[in-house]
């Protein structure tokens, strides 16, 4: 494919419009690899990819293949779920929620995300999800992003303690953070005294591909059904 190969030289962009809900949305080839961009980062495949990469390995490949149900908030391409259904080899159910079903009929046409048996995708906000769902989960990873910003829902109490209380006791929570400012790290510190060391373990990777720092947090096997997160 000619584009395939200019893309080594510069990249080509193939596909681009202005979304609903995520402004805006190109498809482009770039150093032979197909990515999908917003305006100002990447949302799939590329950096992006590599970044959740290194969150999966910390946890373990041979560890996820043992698990039977992944839950995935902020879909976009799909770049996660590729490496999780191709490279890992995983097999039990994955469940993605993507608020934007334009990011999704772009996903289906330009990454075939709609051609994995094993996935279901709902179109949702992930807040409400998190609130109303009766499943629960082994890994749950949350890639939640607007362009190169992150919403402040992520980071309240309620959307954590409701995010935590579909993690089956055992499970992990694979969070993607993006730091730019000096409040932004303030916000990550704040984030992580939301946990308790006899509840959760919690793992920072700061500083991946510069500018996000991932968070790998472990529900204790214990039976925590009536546990709630600390407070500070």
């Amino acid at each position: 494919m000619l584009n395939k190969i200019l893309s080594f030289l510069f990249p080509v962009t193939i596909f681009k419009q202005n979304s609903t809900v995520s402004s805006f949305i190109e498809i482009s080839w770039n150093n032979g690899q197909l990515v999908m961009d917003s305006k100002n980062t990447n949302y799939s495949y590329g950096s992006l990819q590599r970044i959740l990469r290194r969150g999966l390995l910390s946890i373990g490949f041979s560890n996820i293949n043992t698990l039977d149900s992944i839950l995935v908030m902020g879909v976009a391409g799909g770049s996660v779920i590729k490496t999780l259904v191709n490279e890992i080899e995983f097999k039990g159910k994955i469940t993605g929620v993507e608020i934007d079903p334009e990011i999704i009929t772009l996903a289906n046409k330009y990454f075939n995300l709609d051609k994995i048996p094993n996935l279901t995708i709902i179109i949702e906000d992930a807040c409400k999800f998190v609130q109303k769902s009766n499943k629960t989960f082994d890994l749950i990873i949350i890639d939640i992003f607007q362009d190169n910003t992150m919403p402040e829902f992520l980071f309240e109490t309620v959307f954590i303690e409701n995010t935590c209380s579909l993690l089956n006791p055992g499970g992990y929570l694979l969070f993607n953070t993006m730091i730019h400012t000096k409040s932004d790290q303030e916000r990550n510190n704040q984030y992580k005294e939301n946990f308790s060391s006899e509840q959760f373990t919690i793992l920072s990777l700061p500083k991946v591909e510069v500018y996000n720092e991932l968070f790998i947090i472990q529900k204790t096997k214990r039976d925590l059904k009536n546990a709630s997160l600390s407070k500070h």
